[in-house]
């Protein structure tokens, strides 16, 4: 079968690997019908981990079941399914206390494991014809059959989940103000949530200007470019004071606005991994609360300094005491809240798939790889259909 491959920094392939086999009897075997490309995928396509090559990529999956492990009750061939982003066993203790992304028997010597992405675990990714599912009883949640909703479906494997963990972790209570740094797909999901969650008002910070609109134009949110002048000068200037809550959508690879921009393009000479998490302190009111969906890692090869690469951030952290800010961070434990968006989107009280900008063959990949880690105008969320 085709899959889309990981051959060395800024470069994947679309080859022909093995197909999946049945490994357990609670598996499945999927037919992808839909797979994302996600910013996390960037991270590895930019040589940013330790991924070696020849690993197949995509943990944003759904597609038709099209072979059942005799251990699996709740599944048949045929039904159509998407499954969350963490591999998860169902019955340790995490698991059983909501927190599946950070299963601790899937991934030995790991708290969580992940389709298709270095470090979490055996599991081949499903940018590919074809995936295989283990636990599929706890991990697939089924799908209303035909291919209505096919974009926004897509979207419960990660961004649509982790967008609204953004605003869970921040503890968003109606009525309150809030700004999210980053426009890429999750921040954009994480503003389409507050407005949902009823947010008073919504603040979204970014640089790509087609990102900025989309905040605007979907989520009611005032778009706030920090090219232009300072971001939290902005947002107080706008609000008053400081936000009662906020969320870093952005993560390790974060831009300093303090830094000249050379071009249009993204630039890594421009990173400072603790900028946003810096500025997020200075944006949200005393005893605020910050949610931290954005990735970071324990180590990084292309960090901008020693301490970055090892994981170590320069954080004002005597400020966050001093103004006793709480914050919660940790990837989204998608199984949390993906039935009842999956409902939300049946029932027409949500669609996101104003975020979505492309929908492509998978030989289109390599392309589309290359422009979304441009960060180009007008590409913000990649679907590919193998």
């Amino acid at each position: 079968m085709n899959a889309v491959v990981y051959k060395g920094p800024h470069e994947v392939a679309v080859e022909e690997v093995d197909e999946p086999e049945m490994e357990h009897p609670n598996d499945v075997i999927v037919d992808i019908t839909t797979s994302c490309i996600c910013g996390s995928d960037l991270h590895m396509y930019e040589g940013r981990t330790s991924a070696d090559p020849g690993i197949v990529f995509g943990h944003e999956n759904m597609g038709i079941v099209e072979q059942v492990g005799e251990g699996v009750d709740t599944l048949e061939e045929g039904d159509r399914v998407v499954m969350p982003f963490n591999v998860a066993c169902g019955f340790c203790q995490n698991c059983e206390n909501g927190y599946t992304g950070f299963c601790t028997n899937v991934n030995p010597g790991f708290a969580g494991g992940a389709y298709g992405y270095v470090a979490m675990g055996p599991y081949k990714g499903g940018q590919a014809e074809k995936l295989r599912v283990p636990y599929a009883d706890f991990n697939a949640l089924k799908l209303p059959e035909g291919d209505e909703h096919e974009d926004a479906f897509s979207l419960l494997a990660d961004i649509f989940p982790t967008g609204w963990h953004g605003t869970r972790l921040a503890d968003l209570q109606p009525g309150e103000s809030i700004a999210i740094y980053g426009a890429g797909p999750v921040g954009l999901m994480a503003a389409y949530s507050a407005k949902i969650q009823g947010a008073s008002e919504i603040y979204v910070v970014d640089r790509v200007d087609s990102r900025l609109e989309l905040a605007e134009q979907h989520c009611d949110a005032m778009p706030i470019n920090f090219e232009e002048s300072d971001p939290i000068e902005q947002i107080k200037d706008a609000h008053g004071e400081g936000v009662d809550k906020g969320v870093d959508a952005v993560g390790y690879q974060a831009i300093d606005p303090e830094t000249d921009l050379t071009d249009d393009a993204y630039d890594p000479a421009r990173e400072n991994p603790a900028v946003v998490l810096n500025q997020l302190i200075e944006t949200v009111r005393p005893t605020g609360k910050l949610g931290i969906p954005g990735l970071y890692v324990p180590s990084d090869p292309g960090a901008p300094d020693e301490m970055a690469a090892q994981g170590r951030l320069g954080i004002d952290f005597g400020t966050l005491f001093e103004k006793g800010i709480a914050l919660g961070t940790g990837q989204c434990n998608v199984k949390r809240y993906n039935r009842q968006l999956r409902d939300m989107i049946i029932e027409g009280r949500a669609d996101p798939t104003f975020v979505v900008s492309h929908r492509v063959g998978l030989d289109e990949a390599p392309e589309m790889y290359e422009r979304f880690d441009n960060r180009e105008e007008g590409v913000t969320k990649v679907l590919l259909e193998p």
